[in-house]
């Protein structure tokens, strides 16, 4: 980041810009020693008795002391992309959502509270597309006792990270005590790019149901009850993919959900004797090409962001990330 175009450093931006995405340098505390700065990019998510919070893409917060400040400016909403299909946040928010679908649901203005007896956070927290409909204390107050009475946690899943996310939700949430515990990043790529690839796909079987011997394989849960069954299955046009192993669980399996031009990659999973010998890709090229079978022509998956070995294998499939999300959990 330069602030220094052949002028001086300027602080261009005042507590007026708040939901803004900003560039700002300060002041690092030296010690005593010789003066070295700081540059924060994110949203400024308030500035409040000459604290500024910024939001950075990451979920991050960071605390500025107005009186460290030497330069800061607004700059564009985000980041351009260079590959990839062009998407927005809402879209695909509302595709991925579609995904994993939960057992239970009711809305909240343009919230939707979602339970699924706690089989995974994105079937069972509140996601947030919009305004509650209330004071976000009220709102708060009643997405808990919701989760109360179903004997589950309150999580709500918000985004940062990409234009129309909601950096200044995040940083409501923490100023409430709600707690960040799990983040991911949501990456999209041509469909086609992952078709195109040479892979061995006779290998995998294509189904559109699972069985036992798939389940043993997935292993996310303790006992499947019907909740983990209705969500898996759930979906505008779901596929199961497995390649057979060992003792009748399978070598890897993975689940593609097509909605429209979108195909969705998740439950991606290889024994761990065999990883590292592109079976993953293999499951995901014979996922790939039934969905442009059915007209998708984009992709995306969410992958947690310390997974550093499954953000290189989509990385080099052409993957790149669009925004991140996060849950955070009621104190």
């Amino acid at each position: 980041m330069e602030f220094t175009g052949g002028g001086r450093l300027e602080v261009r931006i005042t507590p007026a810009d708040v939901g803004k995405r900003v560039s700002v340098r300060r002041l690092s505390d030296s010690g005593g020693g010789p003066e070295k700065f700081t540059d924060t990019v994110g949203v400024l998510t308030s500035w409040n008795e000459g604290v500024l919070l910024i939001t950075r893409r990451t979920g991050e917060s960071v605390r500025i002391p107005e009186s460290s400040l030497v330069a800061g400016k607004v700059v564009p909403a985000a980041p351009a992309r260079r590959r990839g299909p062009a998407a927005d946040f809402e879209e695909l928010a509302r595709v991925t959502a579609r995904a994993w679908q939960p057992v239970e649901s009711e809305r909240l203005g343009d919230w939707e509270m979602r339970a699924s007896s706690g089989f995974t956070r994105r079937a069972n927290s509140v996601l947030p597309l919009g305004d509650p409909g209330l004071p976000l204390d009220r709102a708060l107050a009643q997405v808990r006792t919701w989760y109360e009475k179903r004997g589950l946690p309150a999580y709500i899943q918000t985004a940062t990270g990409a234009a129309g996310t909601q950096e200044e939700l995040c940083a409501e949430l923490e100023a409430r005590g709600w707690r960040r515990e799990v983040s991911a990043e949501v990456r999209i790529g041509s469909l086609a790019a992952i078709g195109d690839l040479d892979t061995d796909v006779a290998r995998v079987r294509l189904a559109r149901s699972f069985d036992e011997a798939w389940l043993q394989r997935y292993q996310r849960f303790g006992v499947p009850g019907p909740h983990v069954l209705k969500v898996l299955s759930s979906g505008p046009s779901v596929w199961f993919a497995s390649v057979p192993g060992e003792g009748g669980v399978p070598a890897a399996i993975g689940r593609c959900v097509v909605d429209g031009r979108w195909a969705g990659f998740m439950a991606v999973e290889v024994d761990p004797a065999l990883r590292r010998q592109g079976i993953a890709t293999t499951v995901m090229t014979a996922l790939a090409r039934r969905a442009l079978e059915e007209g998708a022509s984009a992709a995306w998956l969410q992958v947690e962001s310390d997974n550093e070995g499954a953000r290189a294998l989509y990385e080099g499939m052409g993957f790149a990330a669009h925004h991140r999300y996060h849950h955070f959990r009621a104190a």
